[in-house]
């Protein structure tokens, strides 16, 4: 018993985590950690103000940041801070972790980078808009998008400017990154493909409407919801629209950025329903109705879906059929996303509370 805990802990510290919006560059939304039935609250922190960011995870510590201009990290096994680091508010820009260093962006628009081991500030840069992208990296470069209608590229190491690309719109959504490219879906209303070293736009797809959404990449093709009440599936070799999903009775906008698992794209809407889709046609596989609207992003672990909605309630749910497995209400709306490695699921809420899921029981809370 005791051997098998142990090889189930060592294989746990060797999982890639969580590192930042979506686990991944290409933004898919899947963890390959292994959770346990039935989730249990492991322990709670609380911050000063709402958590509208998701957290990453990396080699046991959960990193966090809220309203209030706090980016904590914290001890994932037991909750326990290890250190605070100050900003502006931090609103959706999650943080993304990479060679030891955590980047995130604030409502100032600045984008901060920050020493994981000891929570000291290594630089800043400043942007001319709001900052709620999520930080995404490659090689040594971090990419992120700005309300003054740019998507940056800055050095990792030093924060220096390697170029910029101007939209025509505030760039929202954390951009995806895939085979040397960088992928925006914006306020513009296109999906734009840039050259991940110079800069330079490879081409746009038009969207048909603005989003807020993040653009999912697998297989060279592309899937994202958009504000015009559809969702949209691409062909990124042919440069065209694979198909196009529009819910048959209700018309309501897509905030949330979809899971690819299999050949499934599960994503919420503002409809009060989690979609399930077929990756190849678009056609509905199945459909979970909750009482708000869904603005989380769901995290897809071992067939089984994570999503937070507005209703309070975490749900998961079976992705072969759609149907509710558990649920934990939190009491209050859940529109940041679910974050998952090592065993753990993490996710915050409205009122400020980062909740901690996993095996046994809960150890407490702190307010930090």
């Amino acid at each position: 018993m005791i051997v098998s805990v142990l090889i189930s802990v060592l294989l746990a510290l060797l999982e890639p985590g969580w590192p930042m919006f979506r686990g991944g560059p290409a933004l898919q939304g899947v963890s390959d950690t292994q959770l346990p039935k039935p989730l249990k609250l492991r322990w709670s922190h609380q911050a000063k103000d709402a958590y509208e960011s998701s957290a990453a995870i990396v080699d046991g510590v959960v990193y966090a940041g809220s309203m209030d201009g706090i980016l904590t990290a914290l001890d994932l096994m037991t909750g326990k801070p290890r250190w605070a680091y100050k900003t502006g508010q931090i609103e959706e820009s999650s943080p993304c972790v990479h060679g030891g260093v955590v980047y995130v962006g604030d409502l100032d628009g600045v984008l901060h980078a920050v020493d994981a081991a000891t929570g000291k500030g290594r630089w800043t840069f400043k942007t001319a808009g709001e900052i709620k992208s999520s930080p995404n990296r490659a090689d040594n470069r971090i990419y992120f998008g700005s309300y003054d209608q740019n998507l940056y590229c800055l050095d990792a190491a030093t924060g220096a400017l390697v170029w910029k690309y101007e939209t025509q719109g505030p760039v929202h959504c954390t951009p995806a990154i895939d085979k040397g490219r960088v992928f925006i879906s914006g306020c513009d209303a296109n999906l734009r493909a840039i050259d991940a070293v110079t800069g330079k736009q490879i081409f746009a797809l038009e969207l048909g409407d603005y989003t807020g959404a993040s653009a999912a990449i697998r297989d060279d093709q592309a899937f994202v919801g958009t504000f015009g009440n559809e969702v949209l599936g691409f062909d990124l070799k042919k440069r065209a629209l694979l198909w196009t999903y529009k819910n048959p009775t209700r018309e309501f906008p897509y905030y949330s950025s979809a899971a690819l698992a299999g050949d499934r794209v599960v994503l919420g809407g503002r409809d009060k329903i989690v979609h399930c889709l077929n990756l190849r046609n678009g056609k509905e596989a199945w459909n979970f109705a909750t009482r708000a609207r869904v603005d989380s992003s769901p995290l897809v672990a071992g067939g089984r879906v994570f999503i937070g909605s507005s209703d309070g309630l975490l749900y998961e749910l079976d992705l072969a059929t759609g149907k509710k497995s558990w649920e934990f209400n939190a009491g209050a709306p859940l529109t940041a996303s679910p974050a998952a490695a090592q065993g753990m699921l993490v996710i915050g809420s409205q009122d400020g509370v980062l909740y901690c899921f996993g095996a046994g029981i809960q150890q407490g809370s702190g307010w930090f």
